[in-house]
């Protein structure tokens, strides 16, 4: 994820830029200004939550980013009167050991978060507000820990990037690659719902065209790679593309196979377009990233052209990677088999019984399992009522719970994901940005400018890159045989 960045050294400004930066996210995490936003947007807190989460982790990433260049690192050793020292035997390690520190400082942030809020399963729980408030004082936690993080000795975090941290980014590729593999299955089965349920046929054109549209985005790709990456002599990237080109026919013949068809017959070319699409940008990073200059023309460029790059390249790969790690985060059910106890819960629906025994399916049980709701839903079922006096019920509640302004509550009942595991799924983003930041600990000197800057060029990283692509693969293949396999767990797959 990211492409091949390299920057001239900025100076002067960052230390501004960066100070700026603490000061706007603590104005904008308390609590006032979250309040302010979700008025403004008319969302759940618990999507406020993750919003706010979200920004301090991209704002950490781009701190963690700036860190690599050598004037912060002279900058922070004259702040600490020469206490820092970032030199070690290796030469330019230091900005490897800066990042390490600014990430190792928010995963330790999240793993605080995150063992105080073990067990909290709705927001009646006092300890709920350490998740969704007290953005002040947890920010300012966030801020005390970055800096206490450069008074610890180089050689633990010598230790923890070279275990730890490539340990928990290793995990966090693989979970990110099982909820790629989800995704594609769920985006097609929503689009045939939709579908089937609508007399319009947009959703059919939808379907159609995003499948069209990814599977064109993959053979451009792979054209692409073909006229630039694999010249004369350029055997692995040659491998490299043709592999892959290999892969995307076969899990395309696969999904739609009868047998697969049979076992599941929602499977087929949407799901494998989207794979094969995201398979193929893997293999485009990988190679364009590579540092050979025969095999890789892009590897050059104006210096313009390069600190355009990297300023576009960061801020789209710190983007992408917050949401798939909020996304992760809030998908405790799909990856640990965790519901909530108390309930049948069913893709995000939660069956409550009635009054005379039945079930009826609610995404908001709060207000549903309450006496008042139960007399009125029996009332209803009698005839005594009218059916719209359960939805007058649900205003007036709404009215009574929203007196003094406060966000609108969607966890009264149950949380909408396991805070616990949403902080642990931060933790391994945390650990990857370092990595890829650092180049999974690859540290070299491009010959470019006087302090050259990548994220994601190396052996390692293209490496990581190309395996990422195969393992996806092959995750898809199994939720489209596994069904056979195991025909009486078809929802599990």
């Amino acid at each position: 994820m990211g492409a091949a960045l390299s920057v001239i050294p900025i100076v002067g400004p960052l230390s501004t830029i960066a100070t700026s930066a603490l000061a706007g996210v603590a104005f904008c995490c308390t609590s006032t200004a979250a309040s302010m936003f979700c008025k403004s947007c008319n969302c759940n807190s618990s999507i406020a939550t993750r919003v706010g989460f979200a920004l301090i982790f991209c704002l950490n990433s781009i701190l963690a980013w700036i860190m690599k260049t050598d004037f912060m690192i002279r900058l922070i050793e004259k702040w600490s009167y020469d206490y820092i020292k970032m030199e070690c035997k290796e030469g330019k390690c230091y900005g490897v050991l800066a990042v390490h520190r600014i990430c190792f400082a928010l995963s330790l942030f999240h793993f605080i978060l995150g063992a105080l809020l073990i067990g909290v399963n709705n927001t009646r729980d006092k300890r709920s507000a350490i998740q969704n408030g007290f953005w002040g004082p947890k920010v300012l936690l966030w801020i005390l820990l970055i800096v206490a993080s450069f008074f610890i000795p180089n050689e633990f975090f010598m230790f923890w990037g070279n275990w730890v941290a490539m340990i928990g980014a290793s995990i966090f590729i693989i979970i990110g690659l099982v909820l790629l593999v989800d995704f594609a299955h769920s985006w097609s089965e929503m689009c045939l719902e939709k579908w089937e349920a609508s007399d319009s046929n947009l959703w059919q054109f939808v379907l159609v065209g995003s499948t069209a549209g990814l599977y064109s985005a993959a053979i451009a790709l792979t054209g692409i790679m073909y006229a630039w990456f694999a010249s004369s002599g350029c055997t692995l990237n040659r491998f490299f593309i043709s592999f892959n080109l290999a892969l995307l026919i076969i899990i395309t013949i696969i999904s739609i196979h009868p047998a697969v068809q049979e076992a599941n017959p929602r499977s087929g070319l949407a799901q494998s377009a989207m794979i094969a699409a995201y398979c193929t940008y893997l293999v485009t990073s990988a190679v364009g990233n590579h540092n050979d200059g025969t095999c890789n023309p892009w590897g050059g460029g104006a210096a313009t052209t390069r600190t355009t790059t990297v300023i576009l390249g960061a801020v789209f790969t710190f983007l992408a990677i917050a949401y798939s790690t909020s996304r992760a985060a809030t998908q405790s059910k799909a990856l640990i088999g965790k519901g909530r106890k108390g309930y049948d819960s069913m893709d995000g629906y939660t069956a409550v019984p009635t009054a005379d025994g039945q079930h009826i399916l609610t995404s908001q049980p709060s207000r549903r399992d309450t006496p008042r709701y139960q007399a009125l839903l029996a009332a209803v079922e009698a005839g005594s009522i009218p059916a719209s006096a359960l939805d007058e019920d649900d205003d007036q509640d709404l009215e009574d719970d929203e007196p003094s302004g406060e966000e609108r509550d969607d966890e009264r009942s149950s949380t909408k994901y396991n805070y616990s595991w949403f902080h642990v799924i931060f933790i391994m983003g945390c650990m990857y940005v370092a990595m890829l930041l650092t180049d999974w600990n690859v540290v070299h000197d491009s010959g470019v400018g006087d302090n050259p800057v990548y994220i994601g060029r190396s052996e390692t990283a293209m490496w990581m890159r190309i395996v990422s692509s195969w393992i996806s693969y092959a995750l898809y293949v199994w939720t489209l045989v596994a069904p056979m396999v195991f025909p009486g767990r078809f929802e599990d797959f």
